[in-house]
């Protein structure tokens, strides 16, 4: 017996695919696909929320530039100002990467739901739901595997 993915709730091997307590051998499935679910907006608006996070330190620092050259105050003070401004903008870098690695991780989870569907029997079966679009495609291509190695009678 050949494994082609393992994990907790998933196993896709040369005999059956098993799911979450259920087995189905490969010769009972008669045609499989995939399709895309229900959109997640709190993974989009999670995306916006990050974009923001990233632009407000930067739109504060401009806004406090400009504000200190329109001011008319003691060089003293307009000299505090901008640079208080440029220390707030600069507070973005170490900000930006941890951000950006969050939203990066979002995109390789995806917005959707994605899911696996076989004919068992003649009839359509969700194999496989999940959100994580790199597991999907690798538990996918795992099945893709099998099925072709699979005698067919």
């Amino acid at each position: 017996m050949i494994t082609y993915y393992n994990d907790r709730a998933v196993q896709v091997t040369s005999q059956a695919i098993r799911v979450a307590g259920r087995s189905y051998p490969l010769t009972a499935l008669s045609r499989v696909w995939h399709r895309r679910g229900q959109r997640s907006w709190g993974t989009v608006a999670g995306r916006g929320a990050i974009g923001v996070a990233l632009l407000v330190p930067l739109v504060a620092a401009g806004l406090g530039i400009a504000l200190a050259l329109r001011l008319h105050t003691t060089t003293t003070t307009t000299v505090l100002i901008v640079g208080g401004s440029v220390l707030v903008g600069l507070a973005a870098a170490p900000l930006a990467d941890l951000l950006l690695g969050r939203l990066d991780l979002s995109y390789s989870k995806g917005a959707r739901a994605l899911e696996i569907w076989a004919e068992v029997g003649g009839r359509p079966t969700l194999l496989v739901r999940t959100a994580d679009a790199l597991r999907f495609g690798q538990i996918y291509r795992a099945l893709q595997r099998a099925l072709e190695a699979a005698p067919r009678y």
